[in-house]
C-alpha cells in the first residue's frame, strides 16, 4: 500500500471500476520543512493507493509552498482554469462567488458527521458549508525549561506571573524574555492569542460583528504596550519588526524565555536540543479559558463539474487512517472526531495532547467572512504600531475597527 499505511477503505459515492476516463486537478499546500517530507510525497503515495482501486479516475496533485498556493490558485480561477480541489487558507471569497460546491454535495454522511464541530462551523457562509477542514493547530505558550530553572522560576498562569517571570529572565541576560512577533508575516495570530486571553476577540460572540477596538481589546494592549514592550521585555527586535519564523528560530537556539507557539515549533526546538515545557497561554486572572484555533481549508470548484468523483476521492482523503497519517506526518491536529479520539489515547501522540486538550476550547479566525482577508491584512500592517513608542493602541484599534466595518457593510 504506501509506507504511510493509506488505507483503502472507501465510502462516499462508492465509486469502482472505471469512472469514465475522468482526471481531477488537486493543488494543495506544502506542510514540509524539507524535501524528504515534501507534502507532495504524502499526497502521491494517497493518489497511488486511490487509483489502485478506481482505475478510470486519475488525481493530478501539484503542491507549492505556503508562500505561493493561495495566489497560484487565484490566477487558476481568475484564467478560467480553475482546480476542481484546492487545499488552502480561505475559501470564503470563492463561496462568495458561487464558484464552489457546498460540502453536502460531495461527501458522505458519515464523512460530514466526523469534522470537529467548531471546524464545520467554521466552514460556513450564511450557515451553508462550503470550506471543508483540512488540518488544524492550537497555540500554547512554550517556555525554556532550562531557561526558567536557571532563573527559579515556575510557567506563568496569569499575566502578572508572565511579566515577573519575564524580568527575571531579563536579569538573567535572556534576549527575548517574552518574543512577541507582531511583524507581518503572521501578526493576526498573536493578536488574536492576546486578544482572547485577555477577554476579547476579532469578533463580539453575542453579534458576530467586528469588536476590534473593545474596551478589552484596548485594555490587553494597553497591559502589552506598558507592561511588556514598555519595560524592555520582548527582546532586541522592535515586536513589529519580529516575524514568527524568527522568533521561532530564536527559540530554537536557546535566545527566548517564553512565547506562543503551534505544534511544529516541538520538532524545531528539540532538534536543536532545547529543553520546554507547554502550558495554556496565561490570562488576567489565571489561565486563558479559549484558545486561538487555526484551520485550514479544502474546497471543491464548480467549473469541472466533476462532484461525483470529487466527493467520493474526497471521502477517502478523510477516511480515518489517512487523516492520521496526515496528521502525525506533519505534528497537525486532526479536523475528524474519530482521528482525534485514537491520538488522544494513543501513547505515540503524546506530544500533541496538550494541543488536543485545547482544542474543544479554542476559537478560530473569522474566516466565513469575506471581509476577513483584507481585516487579516490590515492587522498585519498595523497593530504593531500599538505596542511601538508613542503609539496609541485605542487609535490604532480604532483605525482597524473602522476599517473592518466598511469591509462588513461591503460584505
Amino acid at each position: 500500500m504506501s509506507a504511510l499505511g493509506l488505507t483503502a477503505a472507501l465510502g462516499g459515492c462508492g465509486l469502482t471500476g472505471d469512472s469514465g476516463g475522468v482526471t481531477l486537478r488537486l493543488v494543495a499546500a506544502d506542510y514540509g520543512d524539507s524535501e524528504s517530507n515534501s507534502s507532495q510525497k504524502y499526497w502521491d503515495k494517497l493518489v497511488e493507493a486511490y487509483e489502485a482501486e478506481h482505475p478510470g479516475v486519475t488525481v493530478d496533485v501539484t503542491v507549492y509552498s505556503w508562500s505561493d498556493v493561495d495566489a497560484k490558485v487565484k490566477e487558476m480561477v481568475d484564467a478560467g482554469k480553475a482546480p476542481d480541489m484546492a487545499q488552502i487558507g480561505a475559501y470564503a471569497d470563492y463561496a462568495a462567488k458561487g464558484l464552489l460546491y457546498e460540502a453536502d454535495e460531495l461527501l458522505s454522511i458519515p464523512v460530514q458527521a466526523d469534522f470537529v464541530a467548531q471546524f464545520a462551523d467554521a466552514g460556513q457562509v450564511k450557515s451553508v458549508q462550503y470550506g471543508i477542514p483540512f488540518a488544524s493547530s492550537t497555540r500554547l505558550l512554550f517556555y525554556n525549561k532550562t531557561l526558567f530553572q536557571k532563573a527559579g522560576l515556575d510557567a506563568p498562569k496569569t499575566w502578572k506571573e508572565l511579566a515577573a517571570d519575564a524580568e527575571a529572565l531579563k536579569a538573567q541576560g535572556v534576549k527575548y524574555p517574552y518574543a512577541l512577533p507582531l511583524g507581518p508575516e503572521e501578526a493576526q495570530a498573536e493578536t488574536m492569542q492576546w486578544l482572547l486571553s485577555g477577554g476579547g476577540g476579532y469578533t463580539d460572540n453575542a453579534s458576530g460583528t467586528y469588536s476590534i477596538d473593545s474596551a478589552e481589546n484596548v485594555a490587553t494592549f494597553n497591559w502589552l504596550k506598558n507592561d511588556l514592550v514598555g519595560k524592555g521585555l520582548t527582546g532586541p527586535v522592535a515586536p513589529g519588526k519580529l516575524n514568527r519564523a524568527a522568533a521561532f528560530s530564536a527559540f530554537a537556539d536557546g535566545d527566548v524565555g517564553m512565547l506562543n507557539g503551534h505544534p511544529s515549533l516541538m520538532q524545531t526546538a528539540a532538534k536543536k536540543g532545547v529543553k520546554f515545557g507547554m502550558v495554556p497561554m496565561p490570562g488576567v486572572d489565571g489561565p486563558s479559558k479559549v484558545s486561538m484555533g487555526v484551520a485550514d481549508w479544502m474546497m471543491a470548484f464548480k467549473e469541472n463539474g466533476h462532484a461525483d468523483e470529487v466527493g467520493d476521492f474526497l471521502d477517502f482523503v478523510y477516511d480515518k487512517q489517512n487523516v492520521l497519517d496526515f496528521s502525525r506526518e506533519y505534528n497537525l491536529l486532526p479536523v475528524t472526531n474519530s482521528a482525534s479520539t485514537v491520538m488522544t489515547a494513543a501513547d505515540e501522540d503524546a506530544d500533541l495532547k496538550p494541543f488536543l486538550e485545547e482544542l474543544p476550547l479554542s476559537e478560530l479566525y473569522p474566516v466565513g467572512r469575506t471581509s476577513w482577508a483584507a481585516i487579516s491584512a490590515d492587522v498585519k500592517k498595523r497593530i504593531g504600531g500599538t505596542v511601538a513608542a508613542g503609539g496609541s493602541p485605542s487609535a490604532i484599534l480604532g483605525q482597524l475597527q473602522l476599517a473592518a466595518t466598511r469591509a462588513e457593510s461591503a460584505e
